[in-house]
C-alpha cells in the first residue's frame, strides 16, 4: 500500500477539502497521513520521512500557496527525499491568473503535478496510480 502525506500548507486553516481528499484517497486504497491544517513545510517533510511516504500532496485555499510552497522541493532534496512525488492543488495564487502560468510556476518550483481549483479527487487518484505505477 502506497503512503501519502497530505495537509494544508502555511497559515491556511481550510479543513473541509483536506478531509474530502483524505476520505477519497483512503477509499482508493492509499495509506493516508493527514497532517491537518496550518502546516509549515517542515511538517510535510518530517511526516514523509517518518512514514516512508511515496508522495506529498499540498493543499492551499487562501491564495498564498505560491509563497508557502517556495523552496519545498529544495528542502526535500536536502532531506534525502529528492525523488518523492510532490503535488499541489487548490487556490494556489492570489487573484485571477491564467492557469497555465500558475501550473508553470509550480512545476518550475519542482512540483510534479499541479491542480486547478475544483479538480475532483478522482483526477489526483488516477495521476497517483499512474505516477506510482499502481495496477488498477
Amino acid at each position: 500500500m502506497k503512503t501519502l502525506v497530505i495537509g494544508v500548507i502555511g497559515s491556511d486553516c481550510h479543513a473541509v477539502g483536506n478531509k474530502i481528499l483524505e476520505h477519497s484517497f483512503t477509499q482508493a486504497g492509499f495509506n493516508v497521513i493527514n497532517i491537518g491544517v496550518l502546516c509549515p513545510q517542515e511538517d510535510f517533510i518530517n511526516a514523509a520521512i517518518e512514514t516512508n511516504a511515496d508522495a506529498i500532496i499540498v493543499s492551499s485555499l487562501y491564495g498564498h500557496g505560491e509563497i508557502d510552497c517556495r523552496g519545498l522541493r529544495e528542502k526535500l532534496n536536502e532531506s534525502g527525499l529528492g525523488g518523492i512525488l510532490l503535488y499541489a492543488g487548490g487556490n494556489l495564487v492570489v487573484g485571477k491568473q491564467k492557469w497555465d502560468n500558475v501550473e508553470k510556476k509550480f512545476k518550475e518550483m519542482g512540483f510534479d503535478r499541479v491542480y486547478a481549483p475544483g479538480t475532483l479527487p478522482e483526477v489526483d487518484i488516477a495521476d497517483l496510480r499512474k505516477d506510482l505505477k499502481i495496477e488498477n
